[in-house]
């Protein structure tokens, strides 16, 4: 029989195609062409393996990692975020200040730079006695001080909270009374706050509790809410609350001017030491009369456990709630 034919022309079903003649559908051409995944053989006879991509894309070249930064093009941004983070901590935490005069010694040299905490009165505390704290001057304490002049670079370093300011007027003594409380020297002393007796071991040696003039040194006051009454440690070289009486506050310092307890005695080096509350102000009864004395207490960790409850609330339904669910 003669060869059959591959393929017909539609019309033309038993007419035969003469040109040339059929291949078996076992045998391939010499001539066909490989797909992209198959090997093929070249003129010389050996195999080689196609690595064309069947979109006809080759593979692309790795992308070079970038070289890291020059030290000397982060350098402002480090110095940025550190001027950021210092200015923060001065504002809301903690303020370098320093002792100008004489009037806390002992305990406080004139020169010494003290860090006072500043975050605790954002939580509703108020002073406590026997603390030392920074005030601002309340109604012209400071008339007459001399005012320092500092250089441009102090003037940075003082707004970032590097350095004391010089330009704001502020104060340092100790509290020795709160809202509520009557206090009154006699003589040469002792000091009393409700009644009660104060042993002060940080009074400057050689000085009395009580000073003996007719210039505010002999009193008997009593703290209205709202108010502190402080004291220098240096008692007969500090202009306190017993010398500024005449004033519109009668000599007492309103809350809201407080900036803060000053916690640490951070300069010089050898002097490195923090200011705890004198065992003196523990004493049984003290608090006696005082009406606000349980309340200051009780208000920071009374603000923390408020704050603390919506926390646990989304804890427990991020963690606990969903793990349910997935659970379930």
């Amino acid at each position: 029989m003669g060869d059959v034919a591959v393929g017909a022309r539609s019309g033309q079903g038993g007419e035969e195609h003469r040109g040339r003649p059929a291949e078996s559908a076992d045998q391939a051409p010499d001539s066909a062409v490989p797909s992209g995944s198959e090997e093929q053989a070249g003129e010389d006879g050996r195999v080689s393996e196609d690595r064309t991509a069947p979109d006809g894309q080759g593979d692309k070249p790795k992308a070079q990692p970038k070289p890291p930064r020059s030290f000397w093009k982060e350098l402002p941004i480090l110095i940025g975020i550190a001027l950021v983070l210092a200015l923060l901590i001065k504002t809301f935490l903690v303020q370098a200040f320093s002792i100008p005069s004489d009037s806390m010694q002992n305990t406080l040299q004139q020169g010494d730079r003290v860090l006072v905490d500043k975050l605790t009165p954002w939580f509703g505390s108020e002073p406590e006695r026997g603390e030392v704290v920074v005030f601002h001057d309340p109604d012209n304490w400071l008339a007459g001080e001399p005012t320092p002049n500092p250089n441009p670079l102090q003037k940075v370093l003082s707004w970032i909270g590097l350095m004391p300011s010089a330009e704001e007027k502020d104060l340092i003594k100790r509290v020795v009374g709160v809202g509520g409380d009557t206090i009154e020297c006699k003589g040469t002393g002792p000091l009393t706050v409700n009644g009660v007796a104060l042993n002060e071991p940080y009074v400057y040696p050689g000085n009395t509790p009580c000073s003996q003039d007719d210039q505010g040194g002999q009193f008997k006051v009593k703290v209205p809410d709202g108010f502190i009454w402080v004291m220098g440690d240096h008692r007969q070289n500090s202009r306190d609350s017993r010398y500024n009486q005449a004033d519109r506050n009668d000599g007492f310092v309103p809350v809201d001017k407080v900036v803060g307890r000053a916690v640490v005695i951070a300069w010089p080096i050898n002097r490195w030491n923090n200011l705890p509350v004198p065992d003196t102000f523990d004493q049984p009864g003290l608090a006696a009369g005082s009406t606000s004395a349980a309340v200051l207490t009780a208000a920071p960790q009374g603000v923390a456990l408020v704050g603390a409850v919506p926390l646990v609330l989304w804890r427990r339904r991020r963690y606990g709630v969903g793990e349910g669910r997935r659970q379930g």
